[in-house]
């Protein structure tokens, strides 16, 4: 959960989006240094006279070529390798699939035989003390921590997108189309997210919720639903 005038990301709750954070800093430090290096460039040759070194200088020319090309290798091997990992899914412990309407969620937990349920969220009238303004549901979608999750999303109407920041998630809800993701909770409690595809008039009412738990809880709270 954001803090109010946060400026970095959000806790990490999934490895995903441990590496997520760490590609944002590592780029972010190549940005600083390619714009001090500049600013410095910039700085020298207002400060001193041009010289005919300047105008011609084949080595100068061969080492600004050949730097961006290392700094865009040094870009682009952390960030194929996240992107590899995100696609990555092997044998899921549990595959949930996540229906988009308008404007609630809908859940289907498709390795049980009937546990499903429709998420919507809960009027500002009907909100218990402690509880998020426009985050909350009725059901949140429960999960065993440290396992992983195949979640399949779809839309039944327009697009939407299932995103939760904290867990690196963000998959697109298209009508007639299953896209798929796949996330590990690191850690216990209870993640938001919002649909982040303008849907109608609604689009900022859907929210999600994702709680994260022991797997000896999810059982418990499996078998009530389904008896």
């Amino acid at each position: 959960m954001a803090n109010p005038s946060q400026l970095g990301f959000q806790d990490a709750s999934s490895p995903i989006m441990e590496e997520l954070i760490e590609f944002h800093d590592h780029a972010l430090m190549v940005a600083l240094m390619i714009c001090s290096l500049v600013l410095y460039l910039l700085t020298l040759m207002l400060m001193e006279k041009l010289s005919s070194n300047t105008v011609d200088a084949q080595e100068v020319e061969l080492i600004w070529t050949i730097l961006p090309a290392i700094v865009l290798i040094l870009l682009a091997l952390p960030s194929l390798q996240i992107l590899y990992m995100m696609d990555e899914l092997d044998e899921p412990d549990l595959t949930l699939k996540a229906i988009g309407h308008q404007w609630y969620w809908s859940y289907e937990y498709t390795d049980f035989k009937d546990l499903s349920f429709d998420s919507y969220m809960i009027p500002t009238t009907d909100l218990l003390p402690g509880h998020f303004r426009l985050l909350e549901v009725d059901h949140r979608v429960t999960i065993p921590m440290e396992s992983p999750i195949r979640i399949i999303i779809t839309a039944d109407d327009v697009l939407h997108s299932w995103t939760v920041p904290t867990l690196g998630v963000k998959t697109d809800a298209i009508p007639g189309r299953l896209n798929q993701t796949s996330f590990i909770t690191t850690r216990p409690g209870v993640f938001y997210g919002q649909c982040s595809e303008i849907c109608g008039a609604n689009h900022s009412f859907m929210p999600i919720v994702v709680e994260s738990t022991p797997l000896s809880h999810f059982e418990v709270w499996s078998s009530l639903l389904t008896s």
